[in-house]
């Protein structure tokens, strides 16, 4: 199949009395005799749903070869990059850029420029690949074309900016946050991908086991008091709490978000964007939202002092607080607070819960195959050596880019603060104490609920291994 770029329609087949064509149901009727007219062969049909030839149109585009042309056109901003019909050159290569990465699902797209040449990455799945790489000459022109479609200062190279696009790809609406930095030989530049037209996931889909989930259900359905989301960047904290207020959405809550920034709109809840050249911080913004008459409040990163104390004196006071921290694990988050100057009979009175996680990739279901575990692998994972196990890894297919991995699931440890735990953090804030009666109340690690995932088949031990070790 090629495609007559011209009209954005699928070619079949052809041959030399006929050429059978792929359309969407609202196809211009004139683009079609105009190729009746223009090859003289009978045209022959094939009407799909719009939704349907979109997706068709975009994997097609996105399977074409790319081939640079160094020249330097600035167009206007694309709305629908499957369907607008441009002649620049660049303008083509930055719109198939996005729609191969939107194809394969990528989170980020790394523009990188080095002496010699510059390189385009993909981020998948957590991981960075290499898709292409273009001559320096071409490379200004493409950071020039996403400036333009950033409404960024093309002229100014000395300073760091950032901005936002908004695309369409077929029935996708993405949202691209750009964040462009002046290195050695020339601008680097990222764009992260948030579809505004996918669905947010529930936490059922997170990856939680049973015992876990009915846990933290529990604990975002308390009346008040903090729930914390705890891990490094990149963890998909955010995920967890959107699927959190998903869960605990109610017409009869107020519920209000500060967020920095706002990356998907959920109907029915108030989210605020942090906005500090305004002067509007987590910490303002908290405040404010205090005064609104709140029932739940979701504050996207207790960051420093001031919010944290905001935020403990909030739960104090009859409100329910969902947040997300940084650090390594759930016990450490009470060492967290104290070093941000909370007292420990506060952190007691107010903390009912902490979640830490981390993202691993999962086992690619095309290429999984079965093998059995040396015995450095099963000591790794603390098993028993003396018992025989299954454990499966990807070989690597087209749908995974032969990595072996596709998709990502986490892998979470629930810490509720039952009484027992609260009188412990007054006394001692040692997150080894914490550890030691968290334990033997059944507290289930990250790295339990890891090897738990290894045995089910859904990750490998190398994985678990990388994002706990």
């Amino acid at each position: 199949m090629n495609i007559l770029k011209e009209y954005k329609f699928i070619v079949e087949s052809e041959n030399e009395s006929q050429i059978v064509l792929v359309v969407p149901e609202n196809y211009n009727f004139l683009s079609v005799e105009e190729i009746r007219f223009k090859t003289g062969k009978n045209v022959i049909l094939k009407k799909l749903p719009i939704n349907e030839f979109s997706k068709l149109l975009q994997e097609k585009l996105s399977q074409e070869e790319i081939v640079i042309e160094t020249q330097t056109e600035e167009v206007k901003t694309v709305s629908d990059i499957l369907s607008v019909e441009e002649d620049s050159p660049i303008v083509n290569l930055v719109n198939s850029i996005l729609i191969k990465a939107n194809t394969l699902g990528a989170s980020d797209i790394h523009f990188e420029p080095y002496e010699d040449e510059c390189l385009i990455r993909f981020r998948m799945d957590g991981v960075l690949h290499e898709y292409l790489k273009i001559p320096p000459n071409t490379y200004s022109s493409v950071v020039s074309r996403i400036k333009v479609m950033a409404n960024l200062n093309i002229a100014e190279k000395r300073i760091p900016q950032d901005g936002r696009i908004g695309v369409k790809i077929g029935a996708k609406d993405l949202d691209i946050r750009v964040s462009v930095v002046p290195t050695v030989f020339g601008e680097r530049v990222v764009l992260r991908l948030l579809d505004k037209s996918g669905f947010l996931l529930t936490l059922e889909d997170l990856g939680f086991d049973e015992e876990d989930l009915k846990r933290y259900k529990k604990l975002i359905q308390k009346p008040y008091g903090i729930v914390l989301v705890t891990g490094p960047t990149g963890a998909g904290k955010s995920t967890t709490l959107y699927a959190s207020l998903l869960f605990i959405k109610n017409p009869r809550k107020n519920i209000i978000t500060i967020e920095d920034p706002v990356e998907y709109q959920i109907k029915g809840i108030n989210q605020i964007q942090v906005n500090p050249k305004v002067g509007l911080t987590f910490a303002s913004g908290l405040r404010s939202i205090l005064r609104q008459d709140p029932d739940i409040i979701m504050v996207g990163e207790i960051r420093d002092s001031e919010t944290a104390d905001i935020a403990v004196h909030a739960a104090l006071t009859g409100h329910f607080v969902l947040s997300t921290l940084h650090t390594n694990d759930a016990v450490s988050s009470v060492a967290r607070l104290v070093d941000m100057g909370i007292e420990p009979f506060l952190i007691a009175n107010s903390l009912e819960g902490v979640v830490a996680q981390r993202l691993v990739r999962k086992i690619c279901n095309n290429c999984k195959k079965p093998y059995k575990p040396s015995q450095i692998e099963v000591l790794e994972l603390k098993l028993d050596p003396s018992r025989e196990y299954t454990f499966y890894k990807g070989e690597g297919c087209d749908q995974c880019m032969n990595t072996g991995y596709k998709g990502r699931i986490g892998i979470y440890e629930v810490l509720e603060f039952d009484q027992d735990l609260k009188s412990l953090i007054v006394k001692t804030q040692d997150s080894n104490e914490i550890l030691k009666m968290a334990v033997e109340k059944g507290f289930k690690t990250m790295f339990e609920d890891g090897v738990s995932k290894v045995l089910k088949g859904i990750t490998t031990p190398q994985e678990i291994l990388s994002v706990i070790k």
